[in-house]
């Protein structure tokens, strides 16, 4: 009996083998299958903005800032949850409120918000390097701090822009050849 036994176990061992070697291809091709879907999965996840915690509360912070900074002309508005593709230009009764489009740094949003100002209070005085000046002053006196992603929006009185072309005037021929090597990279200002 322990014979037969023995011999039922070796050929259950067998057949548990061979049907292993039968199907190794198809058990190796499914192990394949599984670990690419795997990285093309993590890959689009990782392409993809990710949506954590402390960019909440970055927002809810910004949103307190503004809160306290009210009143204040140089204030910057927080960046909305909401994510804007296209830029936008507002126009209060003292200031610009520009939001940033795709690719939109803080210079973008001072040109467009100094070209906005520019257009209602024309000054042919203004040369693309006073304009390069003034677009840095801007940027620098706006109050916003931080990175600028798109749809957020940043507010440049109507005040601090005077004060920057005001300023820009002041400069001498020197501050103005050395402002010419910036000037050309943008021809939109010329």
């Amino acid at each position: 009996m322990e014979d037969k036994e023995k011999d039922k176990e070796e050929t259950d061992t067998e057949e548990g083998t061979s049907w292993l070697r039968d199907n190794l291809r198809i058990i190796i091709s499914i192990i394949i299958v599984v670990a690419i879907a795997g990285g093309v999965y993590s890959y689009s996840k990782r392409n993809q903005a990710p949506v954590n915690k402390s960019a909440e509360e970055q927002v809810a912070g910004n949103e307190a800032a503004t809160e306290t900074q009210e009143g204040n002309e140089n204030a910057a508005a927080a960046p909305t949850k909401a994510t804007v593709k296209a830029a936008t230009s507002q126009e209060t009764e003292g200031s610009f409120i520009e939001t940033a489009g795709k690719g939109d740094g803080q210079t973008h949003l001072a040109r467009r918000a100094l070209a906005n100002y520019l257009e209602k209070n024309p000054d042919s005085g203004l040369t693309a390097e006073h304009k390069i000046y003034i677009e840095d002053y801007l940027r620098k006196n706006s109050g916003f701090k931080g990175r600028v992603y798109s749809g957020t929006s940043v507010e440049f009185s109507k005040d601090l822009v005077n004060k920057a072309i005001e300023s820009s005037k002041k400069l001498n021929d020197k501050q103005l050849k050395n402002l010419h090597k910036y000037a050309v990279r943008v021809p939109s200002l010329a």
